[in-house]
């Protein structure tokens, strides 16, 4: 029985490499896509959790991962599936936003409904836990939920996970000039809004 041992640090890189692993799991090898779930799906947690919140996340995890297991075998480019994962995360993330502004919409309307006189803005807010007992990460969270989805999506992907702007710009699909115009005034609002909170920048 012959044992083949590998020296920590020196596994393969290309058989490591993301394309590899694609074309694999391409050939339906699910080992080489658990491969790919453990190297990525922290990211594409964080990435889905300052994009939605904390709300479903763990649904919305799962349907990035179903999605790309199902469309991997059309991944015309296993070189780049890190961009490609990101595109389908900020796909579900755009999917979920829509689904809560509809539900929020239906809600207001049978409110509307049953009691004519009532307006969605008299309703109380909710309240907002005392500043003091917030974490920093859960101000920015917090901060992030100000911005546009747009000006939201750019931040996360390039500040938060490191994303250079050109693979932002091919996750989005827009030219890399909006992702500069869209970074510089969500950095912009997220100053601001750090600032009405008193933390010193």
């Amino acid at each position: 029985m012959t044992t083949i041992l590998t020296v920590p640090g020196k596994e393969s890189t290309e058989e490591s490499s993301d394309k590899c692993l694609v074309e694999r799991c391409q050939h339906g090898d699910r080992e080489s896509f658990r491969h790919l779930y453990r190297r990525y799906h922290s990211k594409v947690r964080s990435t889905l959790h300052q994009l939605c919140g904390a709300s479903s996340l763990d649904d919305l995890e799962q349907e990035v991962f179903l999605r790309a297991w199902k469309g991997l075998p059309k991944l015309k480019q296993p070189a780049h599936f890190s961009t490609w994962l990101y595109r389908i995360s900020w796909n579900v993330a755009q999917d979920r936003r829509q689904a809560f502004a509809k539900q929020r919409e239906e809600k207001r309307r049978l409110i509307a409904a049953i009691l004519p006189n009532s307006h969605g803005d008299r309703h109380p807010a909710t309240p907002t836990p005392d500043l003091m007992h917030l974490h920093y990460q859960d101000l920015v969270q917090r901060g992030l939920e100000t911005l546009s989805f747009d000006h939201r999506t750019v931040l996360v992907l390039h500040d938060l996970s490191d994303l250079p702007q050109k693979q932002v710009a091919e996750i989005v699909g827009v030219p890399v000039g909006t992702v500069k115009s869209r970074l510089f005034h969500a950095r912009s609002a997220m100053r601001k809004f750090l600032q009405t909170q008193g933390v010193q920048l």
